[in-house]
């Protein structure tokens, strides 16, 4: 059972919780990260989804998660990498680049965009079969290409933004 802090629609924790997969009142907001990480080369680390995942399965994206209750943001960004890829991220190397609060029918969250600057060998990778089946490394360009031909999830709207500030 994972639970989640309820955030108000200033990001700040209510005191109440939830459990994930029920819904939310109005006004009630949960964290969510997404990690970019990104090497000397200008590529960034990309995984895909399994094929047994509901949403978005057998596609690419970047490491993505909620935060658990008591969490802030970084600790879930070094937390969901370590679960789904097995690396560990230098919190030194990373910064929150930007927040977005996001509202949606059966979930509002807030986003933090977190960026990474690592140097990760994919054959070190273990994958969290519930999760991930496979990494790579990606340009930008070759990204926008994945979203044009429906290999990467498109849920990412800020992608553009992204890649101007690095």
């Amino acid at each position: 059972m994972e639970l989640w802090d309820i955030l108000d629609g200033n990001g700040n924790k209510t005191g109440k919780t939830i459990q994930r997969g029920n819904t939310m009142g109005q006004d009630e907001y949960h964290l969510i990260v997404n990690v970019w990480i990104k090497n000397k080369k200008g590529e960034f680390l990309i995984t895909k989804r399994t094929p047994n995942k509901k949403i978005f399965p057998n596609m690419w994206e970047t490491t993505c998660g909620a935060a658990t209750i008591s969490e802030d943001s970084l600790k879930t960004a070094l937390r969901e990498v370590k679960e789904e890829i097995s690396i560990d991220l230098s919190p030194k190397n990373g910064k929150c680049l930007f927040k977005l609060k996001r509202q949606h029918n059966d979930s509002s969250d807030f986003v933090d965009v977190w960026l990474f600057k690592e140097e990760v060998d994919i054959k070190e990778i273990i994958y969290q079969p519930e999760e991930v089946c496979g990494a790579k490394w990606a340009t930008p360009s070759h990204i926008l290409s994945l979203i044009e031909t429906g290999e990467f999830t498109d849920t990412f709207t800020y992608l553009e933004d992204l890649f101007k500030i690095i």
